[in-house]
């Protein structure tokens, strides 16, 4: 049985980048879609552990997602097949997509795709943001997110603090404060 987990693995990863257009938060609401809704890997909540985590650590977050999903749900051998299902289709499209963009550079039809695609990508943002505040709110309540999202904005937007010392604080408030609140 564990040769189909495997090859879920690679399906789930596969199609979460190989639509990924812009990289990592392109392909973390795929990543969603599949890791949470599709297989069930992670509950929502530990998808935003994983996320936040991710965030943290240096690197492609797509590839560090693939790494601990692989490898919560495969082993050592989960893992590699999750990272080569996150990198192949993107090197294998760069490599492809690079020679036919050099030739065609100055073409309309090129430049309107590129830009036409964005605002996808930021409703794809905009509904995993949403997917993640439902679930923040249902785990500590609307007040509790509200001031935590306006401290972590604040903290980056106004103080310029990086994301993820903002990341690393909100595990920490989490870690020492989440438990002596009554939820």
């Amino acid at each position: 049985m564990e040769w189909i987990e495997w090859w879920r693995l690679m399906i789930g990863f596969f199609v979460a980048n190989v639509l990924g257009y812009g990289g990592g938060p392109a392909s973390i609401p795929l990543m969603y879609q599949e890791v949470v809704t599709n297989y069930a890997w992670t509950t929502p909540s530990e998808f935003s552990n994983i996320l936040a985590l991710g965030n943290a650590l240096p690197g492609p977050i797509a590839t560090k997602m693939a790494a601990f999903v692989g490898y919560d749900v495969g082993g050592w051998i989960g893992l590699a097949i999750a990272l080569a299902a996150t990198i192949v289709p993107s090197a294998v499209a760069l490599i492809i997509l690079l020679n036919v963009l050099r030739k065609h550079r100055q073409s309309p039809v090129v430049k309107g795709m590129t830009l036409l695609i964005q605002p996808v990508i930021a409703i794809l943002m905009l509904v995993l943001t949403w997917q993640m505040g439902e679930s923040a709110i249902a785990s500590i309540g609307w007040i509790q997110s509200l001031l935590i999202a306006a401290v972590a904005f604040w903290a980056m937007q106004i103080r310029k603090i990086h994301p993820a010392l903002v990341i690393v604080a909100a595990f920490a408030y989490g870690g020492f404060v989440i438990p002596h609140i009554n939820l």
